[in-house]
């Protein structure tokens, strides 16, 4: 990792890229933020978001400077896995961190949540790791 502090002094936002409701219910917390040149730190899915529209908007989030958390659905996960694994195998850049969450139309499941698979395989090993997680869902 380089020398200077990954983690920034200035304060940072919480994007979201969900199905409507879950998006809805965020943005009625007060995350929601367009910036000047457009850009904003959400994303609703619906059924005609294509893969290569969701690939883009979630990789142009996670290179913004000001974002230090991307929620992103479950589902929504699994489909741009690709891009979130390339991100957190980067050693230049911690944030920002790629956190799934439920949907209203798919539950989680903790098994395909990468961060969560690596905490448990550190904590009780790789196969009894990925066992509690099955056993506790």
């Amino acid at each position: 990792m380089s020398g200077k502090n990954p983690f920034p002094t200035k304060s940072m936002l919480v994007a979201v890229v969900a199905d409507e409701s879950t998006v809805t219910g965020f943005l009625l917390t007060g995350i929601g933020q367009r910036g000047k040149n457009g850009e904003q730190n959400y994303m609703i899915c619906n059924k005609d978001t294509t893969d290569q529209m969701l690939e883009e908007n979630f990789s142009r989030m996670i290179a913004r400077d000001d974002i230090g958390i991307v929620l992103i659905g479950q589902s929504l996960a699994e489909r741009v896995r690709s891009v979130i694994v390339e991100h957190q195998a980067s050693e230049d850049r911690i944030l920002p961190t790629v956190m799934e969450i439920p949907s209203k139309d798919c539950p989680y499941d903790p098994t395909k949540d990468g961060m969560l698979v690596a905490a448990a395989t550190k904590l009780f090993g790789a196969e009894a790791g990925l066992e509690k997680l099955k056993h506790d869902n």
